[in-house]
């Protein structure tokens, strides 16, 4: 067979394998995706290897597609975070970095670890692949001026502390679920309800109109409407029982029953100023009036502001809602439209039909992938991950490489949302698709990888002594953060979870994290302290070789 037809094989047989193994649950606890790493070490423990290139090439993609999917799903979520905890999760995850440092150079110091095994063993011990290549270029700098220095320690050290750091990882998060005696289902409910980016659920209220000064005064000039956030959607007049479609342009007139649409504090604000409350319901009233969920498609519309669009003026209609990400927001003037929106419009059945041709509403290509930006952002996120940055007091350029770079450029372009004909948005289901297919390559390749001398290099005396002392280096920092951020911070538990993962910029158990439920929350947190984390642990990595050089 050819190379290529054996690693298909291979990958294959290890995915199929590892998905079985981490399926299996414990006392109602799996590996879930993390399974196909130990698999992948079995697998090349007895011999099944595959060709190191298409090893590396395989794993390095994987990782791109999974980081890149993250970003574009969750990017306007940890922009969020990052102003509202971005202090906070991003501290924890210096501590725990902080903590990593101070105990693999105790063991260092305590164990007379070389130099090289040190690094390898912080590196292997939190899982950061970048950092052991920073470390590498730090020890052959070295290795030019002292002969006696051991670069292959450093590989081995990695991967005899890599499997462990997972294990740790994932152990540590099931320790902290124990010890507070966590309720998932009450975490997802808690986190959904206090981050609901900012908005404040929808309500609809009626209207008797009864300020006279108000009279003959357009909806959209009354004073302060804006602010509150507060559309109107119908409207029935004083002395007519139709009810009609209103826009920001409709008079208002004394005895007038209004429907209004809005957060319920500004509707509490803005009731007062034009009435009083009506129990009439004008939806279950007779009237050419409707209203239409319409998807926002159409690339003219794209990031304009409602108010450069002036629906109401032109269509005669008016937003009284968007969704996007599944979350309901308030229209005002100033509201972007961004593709994959779904607006919620009122007006005639005309006026709807003109509308929905205008903004889209293909249904069609919100079901289809555009690969041609998905392919134009990872290609800008390899690029921007090789850029060297320079620290001061740091020897050598820190790079955010192929893991960083494109999490960060998917970041970005889920805030551009598009770019002439380039629109970044992936549907739901692709998405998750992408990143399942993406962790998959990248454990398969990992286990087979580093399983080939896992055993022979664990068995060692060295080795007992890497895997124990990883085990220290990986749990204690995330268990003294785990119990602050909860004790001290509140944190919520998924919160925690994806802090633990980013702060160890290790995606297998952020894979594990999120099977525990269908929840962004670890997620979102992982990728907001991931970029501070991995430049963290490439300088650390690298103060490591020099000091104990």
């Amino acid at each position: 067979m050819s190379t290529i037809t054996t690693a298909i094989l291979v990958i294959s047989a290890v995915a199929v394998s590892g998905l079985a193994f981490g399926s299996l649950r414990i006392r109602g606890i799996g590996l879930g995706p993390a399974g196909v790493l130990f698999s992948g070490l079995v697998f090349a423990h007895f011999g099944a290897t595959i060709n190191p290139e298409i090893n590396h090439f395989a794993k390095e993609f994987g990782l791109i597609l999974f980081v890149f999917t993250i970003g574009i799903q969750l990017g306007p979520g940890i922009i969020q975070l990052w102003k509202q905890q971005g202090l906070l999760l991003n501290g924890l995850a210096l501590l725990i970095v902080l903590q990593g440092f101070a105990l693999v150079a105790l063991f260092g110091y305590l164990l007379g670890f070389p130099a090289t095994a040190v690094a390898g063993l912080f590196s292997g011990s939190t899982t950061n692949t970048p950092s052991l290549g920073a470390a590498e270029q730090a020890a052959t700098m070295l290795s030019e001026s002292d002969s006696t220095m051991d670069i292959s320690s450093l590989a081995s050290a990695y991967a005899v502390a890599y499997p462990g750091g997972i294990l740790g990882i994932i152990a540590s998060m099931l320790l902290l679920k124990k010890f507070f005696k966590v309720d998932l289902d009450s975490e997802v409910e808690r986190y959904e309800s206090k981050n609901s980016n900012g908005h404040e659920a929808i309500e609809r209220r009626s209207v008797i109109v009864e300020n006279a000064r108000l009279d003959l005064v357009p909806f959209g000039e009354i004073p302060g409407i804006d602010e509150t956030g507060v559309r109107i959607s119908r409207i029935r007049r004083a002395g007519d029982d139709t009810v009609e479609a209103a826009t920001e342009q409709t008079l208002l007139g004394e005895g007038d029953v209004a429907q209004v649409v809005g957060p319920k504090s500004g509707l509490a604000r803005f009731v007062p100023l034009i009435g009083r409350p009506s129990d009439e319901d004008l939806m279950q009233q007779s009237g050419n009036v409707t209203s239409r969920r319409i998807y926002v498609t159409a690339g003219p519309v794209l990031n304009k502001t409602l108010a450069t669009l002036s629906l109401d003026r032109f269509y005669n209609v008016t937003i009284t809602r968007i969704t996007r990400s599944g979350v309901e927001m308030v229209p005002r003037g100033t509201s972007r439209l961004f593709y994959g929106d779904i607006v919620q419009v009122v007006g005639d059945n005309e006026s709807l039909d003109r509308v929905t041709e205008h903004l889209g509403n293909s249904t069609k290509s919100m079901k289809e992938t555009q690969f041609s930006p998905l392919f134009v952002g990872i290609a800008i996120g390899v690029l921007a991950g090789m850029i060297p940055l320079s620290i001061p007091g740091v020897p050598f350029p820190v790079r955010l490489g192929l893991a960083g770079g494109p999490l960060i450029a998917a970041i970005v372009f889920s805030l551009v949302r598009s770019i002439g004909t380039f629109v970044w948005y992936i549907p739901s289901s692709a998405n998750l698709a992408l990143r399942e297919l993406g962790i998959i390559l990248f454990l398969a390749c990992a286990g087979l990888g580093a399983g080939e001398t896992f055993v022979e290099s664990a068995m060692s005396f060295n080795g007992l002594q890497w895997i124990v002392a990883g085990l220290f280096i990986t749990m204690i920092p995330l268990l003294i953060a785990g119990v602050l951020a909860r004790v001290v911070w509140k944190q919520n538990y998924l919160t925690i979870c994806g802090v633990i993962a980013g702060s160890m910029t290790d995606p297998p158990a952020l894979a594990f994290a999120g099977s525990m439920r269908d929840c962004n929350a670890s997620a979102t947190a992982y990728a907001a302290v991931y970029p501070l984390t991995m430049i963290l642990r490439i300088i650390v990595a690298q103060s490591l070789v020099f000091i104990f050089a």
